[in-house]
């Protein structure tokens, strides 16, 4: 990246430090309390029309939240760190995330999602390893911002800045998203309605192996996946002495995994599945009464990830009778495939195009994973509207997910730029769509 392009991304240093805070604080999926606190403290200094917290911006039933002990002690740990009472006390159990509204005459709404949950990964103290040397690195031991959903956040609040300082005309959502990284946060907030008028959507990622200064317009290859748990309850009984008076769960979950990747895979496309975690028995001498196996299929159509989710019920169930135990499966999370939108796609690129920080832009490239945005991008591009996940470069010393991952601080500029200049594109310039307004008239 030139010294000339590091500069044009310079991002202020409120930002720099909004960032920085967050990083400070990682919280996992439902478990967001002081990073809600803290984007909601951020979006009252500034002039937005509305802000959606708690409750009202999660319909229908959320995935895999924990349990009470868990959320109580994140809770506690935000309000230890400095998170404001009353927010917390509006997130509840666990009803985290935020939306904030922008009106600004008649235009089109525009939404944008950026993610906020961290994941449990134990940071590196390296003094190589940026947050560590500068001394924001995880606060929260054994949980981390590994993936930049920090960085994401920043986007959105850079974003709320650069549009309320301008001309728009329209309506900008700002969907500041929970549990993306365990696949929940994204459907709850369709679910709530909250899309059902936005025209047009952005949603951002950091990173994907592109270099600082480096912007995709429209990610696609988005594998539809889903996260299923088995609990298998079987019956007791000393190993030596009467193993035939057990029902030994172990052995249905050893079969089960065994035969879990032995799904036949698929003519239509590729396919994924993977037992991740694993666990059950007490004692050598006992045999297991109880065990559990926890995985995700993935497929690249919504299609695909389907026929692997029922080869799963199958498996399991007929590992259980196998070895005359109980067994119930459960679905921790699920989201589709998706494809971004050509039109948004040379918007965005036509919009990094012009901005001297991008060194270079990319018409489309594939994730090779999954993301629940694709709920959000579905949900507007069923309404008739358009919808683009765009790639936003970093240089991070590690790869997602490590130890050592780090975004660079250009690369917020970058991020706030092409996603704040697209907004104030695409109110002014409005591409065509199929959106027929229905929803708005409702509203």
């Amino acid at each position: 990246m030139t010294e000339q392009a590091a500069e044009s991304a310079a991002v202020s240093e409120e930002l720099i430090a909004f960032r920085r805070d967050l990083h400070q604080h990682p919280e996992p999926a439902w478990c967001e309390f002081y990073t809600t606190a803290r984007i909601v403290e951020a979006l009252r200094e500034r002039d937005v029309d509305a802000i959606q917290l708690g409750e009202s911006i999660h319909g229908g039933q959320r995935r895999n939240v924990p349990a009470e002990s868990t959320l109580s002690t994140w809770r506690e740990r935000a309000l230890a760190a400095g998170a404001d009472p009353d927010v917390i006390d509006q997130i509840g159990a666990g009803y985290t995330g935020v939306v904030a509204e922008i009106h600004r005459g008649d235009g089109p709404v525009v939404g944008v999602r950026v993610d906020i949950d961290a994941l449990p990964i134990t940071e590196s103290e390296s003094d190589d390893h940026t947050p560590a040397s500068e001394g924001f690195r995880s606060g929260n031991e054994g949980y981390m911002h590994a993936c930049g959903h920090d960085a994401h956040a920043t986007f959105g609040l850079g974003t709320v800045d650069r549009v309320l300082d301008s001309e728009f005309d329209g309506t900008l959502k700002l969907f500041f998203q929970p549990g993306e990284e365990q696949i929940v946060g994204g459907e709850p907030m369709v679910d709530a309605g909250l899309l059902d008028d936005v025209e047009y959507f952005f949603a951002a990622h950091v990173g994907l192996d592109h270099p600082t200064g480096e912007v995709i317009g429209g990610m696609d290859g988005f594998l539809a996946v889903s996260h299923f748990r088995a609990d298998f309850d079987g019956e007791p009984a000393h190993a030596g002495g009467h193993p035939e008076q057990g029902r030994n769960t172990v052995q249905a979950a050893a079969a089960a995994i065994q035969n879990l990747y032995a799904i036949p895979r698929h003519a239509d496309g590729g396919t994924r599945v993977n037992a991740g975690i694993v666990g059950g028995g007490t004692a050598t001498n006992i045999i297991p009464e109880e065990s559990f196996v926890e995985g995700e299929v993935r497929g690249e159509t919504t299609e695909l990830m389907e026929y692997m989710d029922e080869k799963v019920e199958r498996v399991i169930q007929s590992a259980a009778e196998m070895h005359d135990v109980d067994v119930e499966t459960s679905r921790l999370g699920q989201a589709p495939s998706a494809e971004s939108d050509q039109e948004l796609v040379d918007l965005v690129t036509d919009v990094a195009d012009e901005l001297t920080a991008v060194d270079s832009v990319i018409d489309r490239d594939e994730l090779g994973g999954s993301e629940d945005a694709t709920f959000m991008m579905q949900a507007v591009q069923d309404n008739g509207g358009l919808a683009t996940y765009v790639g936003v470069g970093t240089h991070h010393p590690g790869g997602h997910h490590t130890s050592t991952f780090d975004v660079e601080t250009p690369s917020l500029g970058i991020g706030v730029d092409v996603l704040s200049e697209a907004v104030l594109r695409v109110a002014a310039e409005q591409p065509p769509t199929t959106f027929d307004g229905d929803a708005r008239d409702e509203e």
